[in-house]
């Protein structure tokens, strides 16, 4: 199971939120590229950047530490928020990004999952971000009625390379993760799942490799900026 530290951005910023409020907003670094090389210098494999003001405003608004992240690090990177069309998917894997993550628009435009899916394979996820079950969009703002199993399975043969699940509630709680639902909806779906919301300690990350799921990674990020979670031990382990 790969652990994916995240980088979230705000106002060019390196943040965590606590349950995706915007005003509660947390600063952990000013010069976000220099934490990606501290996360590859440190040895993970791969990292998950998240515009958050770009999920708000429908269009990239924190390209310039997306950009100098990509020219800092070698390893793979994957990005979310405020990507909602092919323009930008393109772009963003033109300028060396490994992944690219759909969420709002996996819900009000999925046919563009499946075109961006089929033109870019294994490069394109889509992010589920959900409250009680139910899917929320536009930086988790907006609150569907579209449970999370139905959105995942709606998406078996479009061939995209993972479904990064998040349960807001626990996101930036450091109250651990839902094992449970995430479990549930890995054993829903063939497509790869990665846990998010909540990973608070290297027990959290144990319980979600061994929950009995075939979870492609988990994604932790407050938890890894406090401490809570040694890194080095954390990755020794998950590859033991």
């Amino acid at each position: 199971m790969i652990l994916y530290p995240a980088i979230d951005l705000k106002d060019g910023q390196c943040v965590r939120l606590l349950k995706g409020e915007m005003d509660k907003a947390t600063v952990f670094s000013d010069d976000p590229a220099a934490q990606a090389a501290a996360f590859e210098a440190a040895g993970c494999e791969w990292l998950h950047l998240v515009d958050l003001n770009g999920a708000f405003a429908g269009q990239p608004i924190n390209a310039a530490a997306v950009e100098a992240i990509l020219a800092r690090v070698s390893v793979p990177c994957q990005l979310g928020g405020g990507i909602r069309d092919m323009a930008t998917i393109e772009a963003w894997l033109t300028k060396g990004l490994s992944r690219v993550i759909l969420g709002t628009v996996a819900v009000e435009n999925p046919a563009l999952v499946r075109e961006a899916a089929t033109a870019f394979p294994g490069k394109i996820a889509v992010g589920i971000d959900a409250r009680g079950g139910r899917v929320a969009t536009k930086g988790w703002a907006e609150e569907t009625d579209v449970t999370v199993t139905d959105l995942a399975r709606s998406f078996e043969d479009a061939g995209v390379a993972a479904i990064i699940y998040t349960d807001i509630d626990r996101d930036g709680a450091m109250g651990g993760p839902n094992i449970d639902a995430t479990a549930a909806l890995a054993h829903a779906v063939h497509i790869p799942v990665i846990a998010s919301g909540g990973v608070s300690s290297l027990a959290d990350l144990i319980a979600l490799r061994d929950c009995g799921a075939a979870l492609n990674g988990a994604i932790s990020g407050r938890a890894l900026y406090d401490g809570a979670i040694d890194l080095p031990k954390a990755l020794a382990e998950l590859r033991a």
